[in-house]
């Protein structure tokens, strides 16, 4: 495998006193999409969370291409070059789909326009006039996700995607990553739903109560009723 470009070694983050992840680990090497799979409330967010800047880890290192980006603010992240979909979505409600996307943008060569975004997602031309407050869940994921390729990231964290979305339009957002990942964009995918999940990743982690207890491929994962049972059976 190649060098990863991503290596979350041994995080401890908590929100005041309650302590949430306890020596989380992962690593994610260009061009892979990666899951992290867990329950609600097992800590996936806020690993997300970490190694966005929005809750810094107070123990462990966040290595992004060889550089320790633990406690880095936000938006010295995302100029880094990480882009975040959160699970709540944050799209400016009073901007127009066209403005949403025209806001983030950051302009590099080869790199996402907002017609290539209109091409990835065609709905979202068809709305383009209309404010983000008046768009379905589906296509308020969609502007969100296009919102962050505006920034042209090299590495994509997607904070539970299909959360709360019908099954057609979760169909449809797991062709577009599809794609995404095809074009060689670097994922990291946070999820509850297992079979969105195994569709699109190359390797999962499982977390459980703050701790990693599983690291292996889609393959295996698929193939071991046993862990899926233990700690991801409701």
């Amino acid at each position: 495998m190649t060098a990863p470009i991503l290596v979350v070694e041994d995080i401890y983050t908590s929100y005041g006193l309650s302590q949430v992840l306890f020596g989380v680990s992962l690593h994610v090497a260009a061009g892979e999409c990666v899951c992290l799979l867990g329950r609600n409330g097992v800590g996936k967010t806020t690993t997300m969370r970490s190694i966005m800047g929005l809750t810094a880890p107070h123990r462990g290192r966040v290595e992004w291409k060889g550089r320790d980006i633990a406690g880095w603010a936000p938006w010295d992240v995302a100029q880094a070059g990480i882009g975040f979909v959160p699970e709540d979505r944050r799209i400016f409600a009073d901007l127009t789909v066209w403005e949403n996307l025209d806001v983030a943008s950051r302009r590099r060569a080869g790199g996402f326009t907002i017609e290539r975004v209109f091409d990835l997602f065609p709905k979202l031309r068809e709305l383009m006039g209309r404010q983000g407050g008046f768009l379905s869940g589906g296509e308020q994921q969609m502007l969100t996700i296009g919102r962050t390729l505006m920034g042209n990231p090299d590495l994509l964290l997607l904070d539970e995607p299909s959360e709360g979305l019908a099954p057609l339009v979760v169909e449809h957002l797991k062709g577009q990553i599809a794609r995404l990942k095809s074009e060689g964009l670097t994922i990291l995918l946070a999820e509850q739903n297992v079979e969105f999940c195994l569709a699109l990743a190359d390797r999962v982690y499982v977390l459980e109560k703050g701790h990693i207890r599983y690291e292996g491929t889609a393959h295996d994962f698929r193939a071991d009723e046993s862990i899926r049972h233990q700690y991801l059976a409701l």
